[in-house]
Order: structure tokens, then C-alpha cells, then sequence
């Protein structure tokens, strides 16, 4: 286990927790891309643009990410500029997991390049997005 990755996590989910936009915006990086992926295949891409609308929006009407006290870290691993952690939570009773890929420097995580998200659903999400989408284009 790398270390470092695992405390750069941490302090990536406790800047959702305390909704501090600053901190949230510097974790991510400028060609920060999610990667969602359901049990049916379907699959949605989010930007760093679209991550940071959505907490900005979040923050405006008082909530944050919720508390991540759930989470593991069963695994890192580092190649060349890169590192990578795996992240477990229990979502609905069951478990979810992540793999967050962070740039490198000098041994340090600096920032989130990709989030891979493996979900039961995407559908509720995949709707929200046409709708908004459609209104856009309206």
C-alpha cells in the first residue's frame, strides 16, 4: 500500500465533506475525466467542468458529499507518473468501488486524472442528464 495515495483520498474526500471548492478544484486536474460504468453496460463520462457545477450547486444550496467514514483502500499501485487507488464503499448495502488515478510528482499524488466508478445503475443519471441537456438546447 502507497501511502501518500491513500492520504491524498482522504483529503480529496474530506474537501466533498466540507464542500471546499478551492481544495476540490486543485485535486482535480484539467483533463479530469469519470468514467461511470453500470451491471448493464451503460456508460457515463463526466468532466472536471461538470464535477465542479455540481459541487458549486451543492454548496449554493447548503449540502455537501457525504461523510466517507465507510471508506477502504484495498490497493494501490504506481506506474511510471501515475498511481492508483482502489476505493471501497457501501452504497445502498452494497459494496461499490472506485479506482481514482492521480499524476505524480516527485512521489506525491498531485492530481485526480480518472475516475473509474463501478455502479448497479446509471439510468436516474443518465436521465438527468439528457434532461439537462435539453434544456440547454432549448
Amino acid at each position: 500500500m502507497y501511502q501518500p495515495l491513500i492520504d491524498a483520498m482522504r483529503d480529496y474526500l474530506d474537501a466533498g465533506v466540507t464542500m471546499d471548492l478551492d481544495r476540490l478544484d486543485a485535486r482535480y486536474d484539467d483533463e479530469f475525466e469519470n468514467l461511470r460504468v453500470d451491471q448493464a453496460g451503460q456508460v457515463v463520462r463526466l468532466t472536471k467542468e461538470q464535477f465542479m457545477s455540481r459541487f458549486v450547486a451543492m454548496k449554493a444550496q447548503g449540502q455537501a458529499m457525504e461523510p466517507a467514514d465507510d471508506a477502504t483502500f484495498p490497493a494501490t499501485t504506481l506506474f511510471g507518473d501515475f498511481g492508483t487507488v482502489i476505493m471501497r464503499r457501501e452504497k445502498n448495502g452494497k459494496p461499490t468501488l472506485y479506482a481514482f488515478t492521480w499524476r505524480m510528482a516527485d512521489g506525491k499524488p498531485t492530481t485526480i486524472l480518472r475516475e473509474f466508478t463501478f455502479d448497479d445503475d446509471l439510468t436516474y443519471l443518465i436521465q438527468i442528464m439528457a434532461a439537462a441537456s435539453a434544456a440547454a438546447q432549448k
